[in-house]
């Protein structure tokens, strides 16, 4: 039920009394008041709230006395500017509440409520359910992310392997930072599940193991995709500067064969025109017409010349 201030905070503990009844309250961007609050109100710890609250922690998992603290980064993408925006869920689990303190706009969590009520097999694992089912819901935005991002390396290939003269080189640079985010947020997951599948982890029932197991095992699917498209994109950036590279050359070949070309007339006109007065050429009358032809012939020579070394 929703929870708008303390008197409805209190009905709903007071409702669930129950053997294996549990609490999960839900806070999106709270402020600095409604998180104290709640940390008075379940006895949180000061050094967990003050980290909820900040917002700017990376993946971990961490115990506070018979609380459990976890942290994720959550992502959803921007097509139009390729970028991975983050946002981050903070859950505080013990033995029969769950708090989660979610900022940004990423993975909202009413689908996963309702998820879990309509699953009463995963529910009955009580508040570590519930953990599981938010750490699901999260690496599920990451697989959606990885997607789109393989797209748009997929589309960056295309441009740069394409006939036409394509300048990629800062959209490459855009998608190596997002990757770089994104690998900020998921692999550093890794970590904190492998405690939770190992069994190291109190407030984690054994027979809930298995489900943790198959989020390790999408996080690590994430993580060798990152790497991938992180190996693609650097590939792809070398091809890029080797093909501008190329391309430079090919420039450089085409303006020296029309400087070639044009250094012909030029010498030649320059030699006629020095007006000295013992040149053979001045009192010839068809010097001017031969003088000409001379000069095309000469030009029209460098250019088949150069066009069969393909430099034109």
């Amino acid at each position: 039920m929703p929870v708008r201030d303390d008197r409805d905070l209190e009905a709903v503990l007071e409702a669930a009394t129950g053997e294996h009844d549990f609490v999960w309250l839900g806070l999106h961007n709270p402020s600095e008041e409604e998180l104290s609050r709640i940390a008075k109100r379940f006895d949180l710890h000061p050094l967990a709230v003050e980290d909820a609250l900040e917002a700017h922690q990376r993946p971990k998992l961490e115990r506070y006395g018979d609380a459990l603290f976890l942290v994720l980064k959550t992502l959803w993408y921007v097509d139009e500017n390729d970028a991975v925006e983050t946002g981050e869920i903070n859950v505080f689990v013990g033995e029969d509440y769950v708090v989660t303190v979610r900022h940004g706009s990423g993975a909202e969590l009413t689908g996963t409520r309702s998820y879990l009520e309509h699953r009463a097999t995963v529910l009955g694992h009580g508040p570590a359910a519930v953990v599981y089912a938010v750490c699901d819901r999260v690496v599920d935005e990451y697989e959606v992310v990885a997607s789109e991002l393989e797209e748009d390396v997929d589309e960056v290939e295309r441009s740069v392997f394409s006939p036409q003269r394509t300048s990629d080189a800062e959209r490459i640079y855009t998608l190596k930072r997002e990757l770089l985010e994104f690998r900020r947020a998921a692999i550093p997951l890794r970590e904190p599940l492998q405690r939770i599948v190992t069994g190291g982890v109190e407030n984690i029932p054994e027979k809930a193991i298995p489900f943790y197991r198959d989020v390790l095992d999408h996080v690590v699917r994430v993580s060798d995709q990152i790497e991938s498209l992180d190996s693609m994109l650097s590939s792809i950036l070398n091809a890029h500067m080797t093909r501008v590279n190329v391309q430079q050359n090919d420039d450089m070949r085409r303006i020296s064969a029309w400087v070639a070309i044009a250094a012909v007339p030029t010498m030649l006109a320059g030699i006629w025109g020095m007006n000295f007065a013992h040149m053979p050429e001045l009192g010839w009358g068809l010097g001017y017409p031969v003088a000409l032809l001379v000069m095309a012939v000469a030009c029209v020579g460098l250019y088949r010349f150069f066009r069969r070394a393909k430099w034109l």
